[in-house]
């Protein structure tokens, strides 16, 4: 779907984008409350007659599902559309283990269709030659998560559509990226890297040492899993030859239970740095004035975002597992190509000018946006992996540490001054207790441990670039104001 900004689409009325969203989570609803017994239980549970929902605008009286209260509280088949587990071909995908039991996540060709229409959406933008030799590295993590097999599937399919790729799928073996770059890269004009914003960084850092030259390729890269800062994005241009920061790299919103749900495009990424710019805009456009949010676009008959009333964004989409006002677990919201253009002249920007300016132009859509700030107080993440607290909890509830250590801590991921992300746990000593090298590395042992014992993805991880993702210990004294005044309620992760 291509709509020019300002301009009627296909010469009819212009789309009123909040109808369309509303039309879009209607339809997903009534068909979940007719074909799903899990979402009809649901409903009944929740006191809500679903033939009594007939408009959007009833659709606010729909209670959001989650995890715990709808994917975890149902039989897996009973949450399926008439029985479609047993009649249609099914690739599973697992949500992170992270949080305990993994749950399985059954996706059909709709979700490979969407992410690849998207994917060449992006292509298209990039400005990379179609008729040029392309080598597409898919960096993701393979295996029964869905960021590797989505993004291989999606460029496979955009290959035999006519535009010729080659694909190869090293997932987070750095080795094998490198030998592919030296052996086969030089064969090919241009190079797509694929994978979570700090592995990229480590791959184009450590790629330097290897004696990559990256600016031998036309480049571009796709990442996701996370969100990463403009500065950052102009690091991965500097370091490459990448020249445009609207058009060489693309943050994806996606999920293992819907996919590829949203993407960064130029006019997204014009905006969140007009903002940064511009911070009476920046007020208007998004909730949180002190947090940078990733900022997309996305297609309604795809998923369909909606924000909740404390900030919640809530997401409807899916296959045979039907989504109706999904809480995601994060943060932030919506808005619409005409509500941002007016919040651009408030302050006198004018945003077709400006992306005119940018040499977008050819590019913009006036699809909806969403915008997301990741969770602020119930994990952090370390290349792609969620970091829970109470993981790191079990590995500091030890005999061995408990007798230097609270138990109290706080995590926060950071980064250092070349922009290589680590996580930092900020531990408390007990009184008259030093930390010292002993004891940070029994801290270190015995935290990992706790770590890859339960979660997936940290597990893998951890075998494949084991000392990116060691964490840093620093050690405080009992009670110190910063982390750990006893007269308020400890705070487990925190941002920087």
């Amino acid at each position: 779907m291509r709509i020019k900004a300002g301009s009627p689409a296909a010469g009819k009325k212009r789309v009123d984008w909040r109808k369309a969203i509303g039309k879009a989570v209607l339809a997903r609803f009534k068909h979940a409350f007719l074909h799903v017994p899990a979402y009809r239980k649901f409903l009944a549970q929740n006191g809500v007659d679903g033939k009594r929902i007939v408009s959007a605008e009833d659709l606010e009286r729909v209670p959001p599902i989650a995890k715990n209260n709808y994917l975890r509280a149902h039989p897996w088949e009973k949450l399926s559309s008439n029985g479609a587990l047993a009649d249609e071909a099914l690739v599973l995908t697992a949500t992170s283990g992270s949080t305990g039991q993994a749950f399985y996540i059954p996706r059909t060709d709709e979700l490979h269709e969407a992410a690849t229409i998207l994917h060449r959406g992006f292509l298209e933008r990039s400005g990379l030659d179609p008729k040029k030799k392309t080598l597409v590295i898919v960096a993701f993590g393979m295996g029964v998560w869905i960021g590797g097999l989505l993004t291989y599937e999606a460029f496979r399919r955009i290959s035999v559509r006519g535009w010729p790729l080659s694909l190869i799928t090293p997932g987070v073996n750095k080795k094998e990226i490198f030998e592919a770059l030296k052996h086969i890269g030089p064969a090919y004009d241009q190079l797509v890297l694929c994978g979570y914003p700090p592995f990229v960084k480590d791959v184009i850092d450590e790629g330097t040492a290897q004696k990559i030259d990256w600016k031998q390729w036309d480049m571009r890269i796709v990442c996701a899993a996370e969100a990463f800062s403009e500065r950052f994005r102009d690091y991965l241009l500097q370091k490459t030859g990448m020249r445009d920061p609207y058009r060489s790299v693309m943050n994806i919103y996606g999920s293992a239970e819907l996919g590829t749900m949203a993407t960064e495009t130029p006019l997204t990424i014009l905006l969140r740095r007009l903002a940064i710019a511009h911070p009476p805009l920046f007020g208007r456009l998004f909730r949180e004035a002190h947090r940078l949010p990733t900022v997309a676009q996305f297609v309604p008959d795809f998923v369909a975002f909606e924000e909740g009333r404390k900030g919640e964004v809530y997401a409807t989409g899916g296959t045979v597992l039907p989504f109706v006002r999904y809480d995601i677990g994060d943060q932030g919201g919506t808005f619409t190509f005409d509500e941002a253009a007016a919040a651009c002249r408030e302050i006198g920007i004018d945003l077709e000018a400006e992306a005119a300016r940018a040499g977008i132009g050819d590019t913009v859509t006036e699809l909806p946006f969403v915008y997301l700030y990741e969770r602020a107080d119930l994990s952090t993440k370390l290349y792609g992996a969620i970091i829970y607290p109470e993981h790191v909890k079990g590995g500091l509830q030890n005999s061995q540490l408990e007798k230097s250590l609270t138990g109290r801590f706080t995590m926060r991921t950071e980064h250092d001054g070349d922009h290589n992300e680590f996580l930092e746990l900020n531990v408390e000593l007990k009184q008259d207790k030093k930390g010292g090298d002993a004891l940070r590395q029994a801290i270190i042992d015995s935290v990992v441990k706790s770590l890859a014992a339960s979660s997936d993805e940290y597990r893998y991880l951890l075998g494949s670039i084991r000392g990116k993702v060691i964490p840093r210990i620093v050690f405080w004294p009992h009670g110190d104001p910063k982390y750990f005044n006893p007269s308020i309620k400890q705070k487990w992760v925190i941002r920087s």
